[in-house]
């Protein structure tokens, strides 16, 4: 069984990615960590907890996280965020009054505690800017140093960006702290946008959701139905919602659903390009690289292990 951390700005594809760790049985979440992005730290933080709660696993702690980039003073929350996720970062629905559990320690010293007692047994998932990440190497490297595997999605390599022609939406926000990830030798595998996007959800698959008749299955297909919607928006072309976090989980629980590429990467912090992900020339004959780039997906078999394993979680809750 894999120790697992989610690093998470709970927008709507988070709610799926806990969705997912919870409805696997190889994995045993021992915390969620809160940063920004989807939404702010604090909201994001309030919709772990209550989607754990909803999911029956409420006993899991949420840590929080820092609330703004490295480089930077402050966060607010863009307009395409609130369009993509609702306001509150659930599309709007309202989990009610369920309860917000937080641990005691902060999430920096949460991950490098959690990482010097499972060591290579633990996995962490980041599906939001690698700010915590990058704070936890910065305040011991070493303890950082012997988790078995940090996943994240983030990034763009063989495909353009969705916030600019260069740049994915995650590592945009903190474009410094994703270049010292990548850079620092850490084992990283990168599921970014040149894999999520083929990874899609309709309005047939939520309405299975919702047909279970459990509390679960209605918040989420609610939740998700508002997902899909903006994507009409944004992407009409996809004709569906991509699941982009939850794949980063199921990456970690079933390293087999990608065909990855082995690359010493880096990210451009500034100019035009700012945010890019992009093979470094400087270290292209590395013969170890530490970091590997997911290039291709199996989709069906992803597609129905998500919904196998969610909607038979949903219809217990």
């Amino acid at each position: 069984m894999v120790k697992m951390i989610l690093d998470l700005d709970t927008g709507v594809d988070d709610a799926l990615a806990i969705a997912y760790a919870c409805a696997s049985a190889e994995v045993d979440l021992i915390g969620i960590t809160g940063t920004y992005g989807n939404v702010l730290m604090e909201t994001g933080l309030k919709n772990a907890s209550q989607l754990l709660d909803l999911f029956g696993r409420g006993e899991v702690p949420v840590y929080p996280g820092l609330d703004h980039a490295s480089d930077k003073e402050d966060f607010e929350v863009q307009e395409v965020s609130a369009l993509i996720h609702g306001k509150n970062g659930l599309g709007e629905v309202d989990l009610g009054d369920r309860p917000v559990k937080q641990g005691s320690e902060n999430a920096v010293d949460f991950i490098l505690k959690a990482a010097k007692d499972y060591g290579k047994d633990l996995k962490i998932v980041a599906t939001g800017p690698m700010t915590n990440l990058a704070a936890a190497m910065d305040k011991d490297f070493d303890s950082l140093a012997q988790v078995g595997e940090i996943v994240i999605m983030g990034g763009a390599l063989t495909v353009c960006g969705n916030v600019s022609p260069f740049a994915e939406a995650n590592i945009s926000q903190d474009p410094a702290a994703a270049d010292k990830l990548f850079r620092s030798g850490l084992p990283v595998t990168m599921v970014g946008l040149d894999v999520t996007l083929r990874t899609l959800l309709t309005y047939k698959e939520t309405q299975i959701w919702r047909d279970l008749g459990t509390e679960a299955g209605e918040k989420m297909a609610d939740i998700v139905d508002y997902y899909i919607k903006s994507y009409e928006v944004t992407s009409p072309h996809l004709k569906g919602c991509a699941l982009h976090d939850p794949l980063a989980v199921a990456v970690a629980v079933q390293e087999d659903l990608v065909d990855c590429l082995p690359l010493a990467m880096k990210v451009e912090t500034e100019g035009e390009s700012r945010g890019r992900t992009i093979g470094d020339n400087d270290r292209l004959n590395d013969p170890n690289p530490s970091v590997r780039v997911a290039v291709a997906v199996d989709v069906d078999r992803f597609l129905n292990e998500f919904m196998t394993r969610l909607t038979q979680h949903f219809k217990e809750h």
